[in-house]
């Protein structure tokens, strides 16, 4: 039994690893600053679950990252074996119009977190990057070898500066870190900003939907059950230095720190999903044929080969149970 630290607890991924974490014996210290990016109502259900189901080892503490005086004496006080920070602004497209939001959230106090963590003696650091950082990158799957020096949105500059910030600490201080880029990430109590959440709310009132890149984007849709159990499976895998490190070799460090991608492996066509979408709700959508949209990229595609060889990691959720499973909760949820 671990004490840990989730930030962003009340968020689609910090939820369903608070309750795994918690169905596993763990003491969670969940962290959310409740703020109004999208829906509170959604995020406070989500708690008022973790509360009904977390018993005495779940404890909420609503604070913004950006608190730094605060998030000092939680630190001090409550002396995390582990912390997995998801807490960020998150949106590729919000980046476009609130880029001040991202300065704060995801740089400024992505280093409060660290600072925390370095003072507290943290065993082991994880912190949510995300496929964005591939930017401009063209050659699939991507791996995490590959450098990831062409971001094409704010959002993603922030995520690739994270892990450069963790790299550091755990290099100047031994701090053990681990770098989870997360790809497309969907399922039940999922965010209203998503594709999914949009088009089925979009679908079930009869509106059209916006469809970029003529319904050609790919992307890696990740259930997120699987997306739990891989942070779960690499909780405890507490990164070491590799004494054989060299510049020659990106994918280790002379630091204990890794970088590693989590995601399905199985790239879905827009225009797929959304025929996947249509048959689980038996209506036919209108669809709107757009272009692709400024900080868009083409395709996601992840290399899973390193979280494989460390953890045995392996998805198995289809596209097609998860968007099923989404439907199901959102027609419970709201009554439709």
């Amino acid at each position: 039994m671990a004490k840990i630290l989730v930030t962003g607890c009340a968020g689609f991924i910090g939820f369903h690893l608070t309750r795994q974490l918690r169905a596993r014996g763990d003491e969670v210290v969940g962290l959310d600053s409740l703020n109004e990016y999208y829906d509170v109502n959604l995020k406070r259900a989500r708690l008022a679950l973790l509360h009904a189901e977390g018993g005495d080892h779940f404890r909420f503490v609503q604070m913004d990252l950006n608190d730094r005086a605060a998030l000092e004496s939680l630190f001090a006080g409550e002396r995390f074996e582990r912390v997995v920070h998801l807490a960020a602004q998150a949106g590729v497209r919000y980046s476009l119009t609130h880029p001040h939001a991202y300065a704060e959230a995801n740089l400024t106090g992505f280093l409060n977190v660290l600072e925390g963590c370095r003072h507290s003696g943290v065993a082991h650091l994880l912190f949510a990057s995300s496929s964005s950082v591939y930017g401009g990158n063209t050659r699939m799957p991507f791996s995490s070898r590959d450098p990831v020096d062409h971001p094409l949105s704010l959002y993603a500059a922030t995520k690739k500066a994270n892990e450069l910030m963790a790299h550091s600490y755990a290099h100047l201080y031994r701090l053990p870190a681990t770098g989870l880029r997360f790809f497309t990430v969907y399922g039940p109590w999922g965010r209203p900003d998503m594709a999914l959440f949009i088009f089925t709310r979009a679908i079930l009132e009869d509106r059209p939907i916006e469809i970029f890149n003529q319904g050609r984007m790919q992307r890696d849709f990740t259930y997120v059950a699987d997306v739990v159990n891989a942070v779960v499976l690499l909780l405890d895998r507490i990164p070491e230095p590799d004494p054989e490190w060299s510049s020659d070799r990106p994918d280790s460090s002379s630091a204990p720190y890794r970088l590693y991608n989590i995601a399905s492996h199985r790239p879905v066509e827009l225009g797929a999903f959304v025929e996947i979408l249509e048959r689980k709700l038996g209506k036919t959508a209108r669809k709107i044929l757009l272009p692709m949209q400024p900080g868009d990229v083409p395709a996601t595609y992840a290399n899973l080969d390193e979280l494989v060889r460390d953890t045995g990691y392996e998805p198995r959720t289809s596209i097609e149970e998860g968007v099923s499973r989404f439907v199901d909760w959102y027609r419970e949820y709201y009554r439709v």
